[in-house]
């Protein structure tokens, strides 16, 4: 692999980790800890919105993106041909 792909693939997977990170922190902290009150006027499941990121939602969200994670590198594994298959 020469250079300049190296780098564009590094640069493609700390894109797509970066992402990742984002999405986390918004669904974990912002919507179970700093948009707790507003979040709390919706009911889902019969119990308040707020609430369920908090105890539930963050936990799916997580599982979530470890699987658009690795849906994600295998697509960009191909795109730079350093796949394993």
């Amino acid at each position: 692999m020469h250079s300049e792909n190296r780098l564009a693939y590094w640069r493609a997977n700390l894109r797509l980790v970066a992402l990742c990170l984002i999405i986390w922190f918004v669904c974990s902290y912002g919507f179970g800890v700093l948009f707790v009150e507003q979040l709390n006027r919706i009911r889902f499941g019969g119990f308040q919105l707020g609430f369920w990121f908090a105890q539930q939602g963050s936990i799916y969200i997580f599982v979530a993106l470890i699987f658009f994670y690795a849906w994600q590198m295998n697509r960009i594994d191909r795109k730079y041909d350093v796949h394993e298959d």
